[in-house]
């Protein structure tokens, strides 16, 4: 049955549905309702099927979108499925997580509400699990080569998805007790639960790749012994050092970084048990998170459900616009004001505050002096000049302070520097255009290669690996290029 081409017109887009905040700041379930199959194809049926269809053109992953759009609309699930997968090996954690580029680029989306990519991507497999669709698929045959995975997060399990596929026996090395990466530990339950995680791993098990956890490549397991048991290996460590404010205070305790608070949280919500003395927790404190991005908002989020008594999150950039300026026009990718679930949920936000010095007191934090800056001058590359506004110095009280101001680099130590592979200006791996690196065999993708960045281009990095990998071992690939 073929969907209603004027759909776009008929139909207007429907927002995300969440779970009322009372609720859900008691506990950890996502916060994203699922919408019902008839309410993803009346949505679909909004998609214009665009001669030059941007959506596709700015996805990392190359996604379909058009394509299993008009599939969703006429009710054919089962192709769609096909081809969500044939681009995306982890669709049902980009159609909860991925910030969805497409869906600004989306030709609707000039005059209009553009359509809900990603919610329709989630529709799609999430269907396809409900109805059995979604089985394992082990290779046919086998090529005789091994291929190792370092790092078990987006990248690194697609790429070992993908290098799977090919035949090759695929071992990924994981040094946390547990498969996943920053899906496992770095996000939150609630917008994350892990079950959806390991519903794909006991997939991927079934299809023959062997995970092992606990397992420090380069220091614990010796790279030469690597570089001898494998055919080829591929880098996907993410890029974990986090960047510091090394500032006046430093030193005092109560002070962490926002990975350090996030997994120990993920952690706790497993069972584990943590330590009195390393407890990072929120409760009944005053937190202050620096950092305006979306780590920052997800230790909001963390702090809110432990039942800090206020939040505070500021951010040393201009606040962002609501809709687009002349300086970022369609189809590209714009910097806007962000209000995610964890702000709804409380907490005050600050914009253009630089933070000076912390003040403690017994040897924990209880102040962060900040002052206000502007941006109204630019340098001689146009960049914009950060200065103080003179008097406006004040106080922040707080009894916790996160730190979410981003990362450097991946680890050096270990396993990077016993490879002796070449690093980049930035300190990531350095690669040619086909992920190789300087060493003969070893190639990278995901942050460790492009430092920090978007899930959808974790994924398509550890595909476009998996592809250069296949090559390398077997003179030529079967498997796409993005």
């Amino acid at each position: 049955m073929a969907h209603d081409i004027k759909g776009f017109l008929k139909v207007k887009r429907a927002y995300t549905q969440y779970r009322p905040v009372c609720e859900r700041v008691k506990d950890y379930v996502e916060v994203a309702l699922l919408r019902s199959g008839e309410q993803s194809k009346e949505q679909a049926s909004r998609c214009m099927d665009c001669g030059t269809p941007f959506c596709h053109w700015i996805c990392p992953a190359g996604n379909y979108i058009p394509e299993w759009n008009e599939l969703i609309a006429a009710g054919l699930w089962k192709k769609a499925i096909e081809l969500l997968e044939a681009t995306n090996n982890l669709p049902e954690i980009t159609g909860r997580l991925c910030p969805a580029p497409c869906e600004f680029a989306c030709v609707l989306g000039i005059n209009d509400d553009p359509v809900t990519v990603r919610e329709n991507e989630l529709a799609i497999i999430e269907y396809g699990f409900k109805a059995g669709f979604i089985k394992p698929v082990p290779p046919q045959k086998r090529s005789g080569k091994k291929v190792a995975v370092i790092g078990s997060g987006p990248a690194g399990l697609s790429c070992a998805a993908q290098a799977n596929r090919a035949g090759h026996q695929v071992t990924v090395f994981e040094k946390d007790d547990k498969i996943g990466g920053i899906l496992r530990y770095g996000i939150p339950d609630f917008k994350l639960q892990k079950w959806v995680l390991e519903r794909r791993l006991k997939l991927w098990k079934k299809e023959g790749i062997i995970f092992k956890t606990g397992v420090n490549a380069g220091i614990g397991y010796p790279a030469v012994q690597l570089l001898k048991e494998f055919d080829a290996v591929c880098l996907a460590g993410g890029s974990r050092v986090p960047r510091d404010l090394k500032i006046e205070g430093r030193e005092l305790c109560g002070i962490y970084f926002a990975m350090d608070y996030l997994i120990q949280s993920n952690r706790r919500l497993a069972g584990e048990i943590i330590p009195m003395d390393d407890l990072i927790d929120a409760r009944g404190k005053r937190v202050l998170v620096i950092g305006g991005g979306d780590t920052g908002a997800d230790c909001v989020g963390t702090a809110h459900r432990q039942g800090a008594s206020c939040v505070v999150q500021i951010e040393v950039m201009p606040k962002p616009p609501k809709c687009r300026t002349g300086d970022i026009p369609w189809p590209r990718y714009p910097l806007l004001l962000k209000t995610s679930t964890s702000h709804e949920e409380g907490g005050e936000r600050q914009w253009q505050v630089l933070t000076k010095k912390f003040v403690g007191e017994k040897g924990r934090v209880r102040k962060v002096f900040c002052v206000r800056v502007e941006f109204s001058e630019k340098d001689s590359r146009g960049c914009p000049l950060m200065k103080e506004i003179p008097g406006s110095g004040f106080e922040i009280e707080t009894d916790l302070v996160i730190l979410a101001v981003g990362f450097v680099h991946p680890e050096h130590q270990g396993l990077l520097k016993e490879l002796k592979v070449e690093l980049d200006s930035c300190g990531n791996v350095k690669t040619n255009d086909n992920y190789s690196t300087s060493r003969k065999g070893v190639f990278s993708a995901g942050d460790m290669r492009r430092g920090q960045s978007l899930i959808v281009w974790a994924i398509s990095e550890g595909r476009g690996a998996a592809r250069a990998i296949d090559e390398y071992l077997m003179g030529k690939s079967s498997l796409p290029i993005i």
